[in-house]
């Protein structure tokens, strides 16, 4: 085991340098988008008349820029694991973050669930699919995440043997086959709330960085520090995504970023024994699914709206909020509830 200094700047070092290998990826990725005119349609329908209105300036705009997230802890996963097989005496090999206990899963299941939402933008950009405007439709995407969280309760339960949950203050709790299906509710809710974040410039970005880096620490707190470091490479590509992101961005994030997000993120919260704090350290996540489930229920029962349109994000840009003023605030938010949710952690844990 390396002494804790290492792991540190083990830590950091891989976070910095995914930081780094993004920014530089990133013009070949704005050429090859921009060249091949990858830019994202906005759906025009009856049904959709304020969004349709707010965000019309945007279509064409390319899609897909979530790559540069998951190609970049691809790249620095496989070269490091490489050196690691190649010269496992060396010093670099020490920075290899690739494990099965740790980090396979949550790798495993970023690159999937971001190959998938890669074809949904490609037919979003080609206008195919069944999705208003081309893409998936939500039944579609629904049964996608449900598969990808299945296989994922699988490894946890038969390979891991893993079938505890971590309930703050009262303990471990262990779930027997209930496991399984809660891990799916898991993983399949995280990835439609950061989907629905996913609506203006820099907003899902900034909400999920927080995140991260949140789980991160708290996986750094309980010795997992592969995780850790996979956390950190994640949010290293965040923050260079997100330099190209804000208002008004360069690319979107696509849906190869946003469900390949909410799935790691979902499994990194398993991963630390604490799904159950993710609602807060996560809330805007449950805020802006909430304000499309109630919006929709709404709608079918009173046949009324709450929400002037919906997410949430989208009420208040309708409302007349400028869209740098609601991502401001709403990353102001998810910093505060991220800090509450890890205090929580460390509480928890009794660190303190």
């Amino acid at each position: 085991m390396m002494p804790i200094n290492f792991m540190v700047i083990k830590i950091l070092s891989l976070t910095s340098l995914a930081f780094i290998v993004a920014i530089l990826l990133t013009p070949a990725l704005t050429h090859f988008l921009y060249k091949y005119r990858l830019g994202k349609n906005i759906r025009n329908s009856g049904s959709t008349p304020i969004f349709s209105k707010l965000h019309e300036k945007k279509s064409g705009t390319p899609t897909m820029g979530g790559v540069l997230i998951w190609f970049t802890a691809l790249i620095l996963a496989l070269v490091f694991f490489w050196i690691s097989q190649l010269w496992p005496h060396s010093y670099l090999a020490a920075f290899n973050f690739l494990t099965r206990p740790e980090t396979y899963l949550p790798l495993g299941a970023l690159v999937a669930s971001a190959l998938v939402g890669l074809l949904d933008d490609w037919f979003n950009v080609t206008r195919q699919g069944g999705g208003k405007g081309g893409g998936l439709n939500v039944k579609h995407r629904l049964v996608i995440y449900t598969l990808i969280a299945l296989f994922g309760a699988w490894w946890f339960y038969f390979k891991l043997d893993w079938d505890v949950v971590r309930v703050p203050f009262v303990g471990l709790f262990s779930m027997g086959w209930w496991f399984i299906p809660f891990f799916v509710f898991v993983i399949v809710s995280t990835a439609f709330s950061v989907n629905e974040a996913d609506g203006l410039d820099g907003l899902a970005g900034g909400i999920v960085l927080a995140a991260f880096a949140t789980y991160g620490t708290i996986a750094f707190m309980q010795g997992s520090y592969n995780l850790a470091a996979f956390c950190g490479v994640i949010s290293g590509g965040l923050l260079a995504f997100l330099w190209f992101n804000i208002n008004p961005a360069r690319f979107f994030m696509g849906d190869t970023g946003a469900m390949s997000l909410g799935v790691s993120l979902g499994i990194v919260a398993m991963l630390t024994g604490y799904p159950l704090l993710l609602p807060i350290i996560g809330f805007l996540l449950l805020i802006e699914s909430l304000s499309v489930i109630i919006q929709l229920l709404s709608k079918k029962i009173r046949k009324k709206k709450v929400f002037l349109s919906a997410p949430i994000h989208h009420h208040f840009e309708a409302k007349g909020w400028s869209e740098p003023k609601i991502v401001m605030r709403f990353w102001i938010i998810s910093g505060v509830t991220a800090v509450i949710g890890l205090i929580l952690a460390i509480i928890d844990l009794g660190l303190w």
